[in-house]
């Protein structure tokens, strides 16, 4: 098995050097639309990634979709500069620390239980995992931050172990998930680590992972599904100065070279980058895309998808 926490702190030596090597903002503007779509995705917004730039970043209304998925977009975006702002001011987090990003989460949803405990069951729809008891919650909550605050070991581990506590005592009504993505990222942010992005086409590994840990069997498919997240968004940053780690498979391209490595015309690149098929990694400092080396996969299953299924731009946004 890959020794992924000698990855992680071999990566995390390197990680303020590649941060000084690129445009700071870029990425943070990426990172805030990335982790905004896969986190609600894999709640069941369907909002595309482009779809939640222009309602975080432009504040515009997108045809078809819920006002809830409208106002879950907004909210992830906020409660992730929240996030980031207690990174950089407390050093112990509290309670009410989490009570907070709770709170932010369900803002203009559901008020009435926005940054409130549950006060009755709750269960995990498609999952025979029990739940503890409302009564319970708050103390299994204080034990958790307490067991957070004097943990000792890799920064990796002890948010991923975060989370899986914190989705297992399930404390609200709803929102438990984001909370908890959200709350592991705290944590890395913290450590001086970059966030873990669990992506919308791991949702099944992901919730599956989960649930094997909570029903009594190993936790090494959840582990190794958060280590890959964090390696990840490591390797993003590595793709943004043009250089990769050793476990990487490439660089960061212009649309140019994507367009080469494909067989696929720029225009067409360009037009699915629009329509939402195409992450990007960033841009140049004259504002040219900037795209990640996994888009060379996604453009061959997109091509497959389409020589296979028959499926439209919106069938195919669907499935990323």
């Amino acid at each position: 098995m890959k020794d992924w926490l000698a990855v992680l702190d071999q990566k995390k030596s390197q990680y303020r050097r590649l941060r000084s090597g690129v445009q700071e903002k870029n990425i943070d503007d990426w990172l805030k639309i990335e982790l905004t779509y896969t986190s609600n995705a894999i709640e069941g917004n369907t909002l595309s990634r482009q779809e939640t730039a222009l309602v975080v970043e432009k504040g515009l209304t997108v045809e078809g979709k819920t006002l809830k998925e409208h106002q879950e977009a907004i909210n992830h975006a906020e409660a992730w500069e929240l996030v980031k702002r207690m990174a950089k001011t407390i050093k112990k987090i509290t309670v009410n620390d989490i009570l907070g990003i709770h709170q932010q989460i369900l803002n203009k949803i559901d008020d009435q239980n926005a940054g409130r405990f549950r006060s009755g069951s709750v269960r995990i729809a498609g999952s025979t995992v029990v739940l503890p008891n409302a009564l319970k919650v708050p103390d299994l909550v204080d034990e958790l931050v307490k067991w957070l605050n004097s943990a000792i070991g890799n920064p990796g581990t002890i948010a991923a172990k975060v989370h899986y506590r914190l989705v297992s005592i399930h404390p609200f009504v709803d929102g438990n998930g984001r909370t908890a993505r959200l709350l592991m990222n705290l944590i890395l942010l913290q450590a001086g680590y970059p966030p873990a992005i669990i992506m919308k086409e791991e949702r099944l590994k992901y919730l599956n992972s989960l649930e094997k840990a909570q029903l009594g069997g190993s936790s090494n498919d959840y582990f190794n599904l958060i280590y890959t997240a964090i390696d990840r968004t490591f390797d993003l940053y590595s793709e943004a100065v043009g250089k990769r780690t050793k476990s990487s498979p490439g660089k960061v391209l212009k649309i140019g070279e994507l367009s080469k490595l494909t067989g696929e015309s720029v225009a067409t690149v360009r037009f699915w980058t629009k329509s939402g098929l195409l992450p990007l990694a960033g841009h140049t400092p004259g504002g040219y895309q900037l795209y990640p080396f996994q888009a060379v996969d996604r453009i061959k299953l997109i091509r497959k998808l389409q020589a296979e299924k028959r499926l439209t731009i919106a069938e195919l946004k669907r499935q990323f």
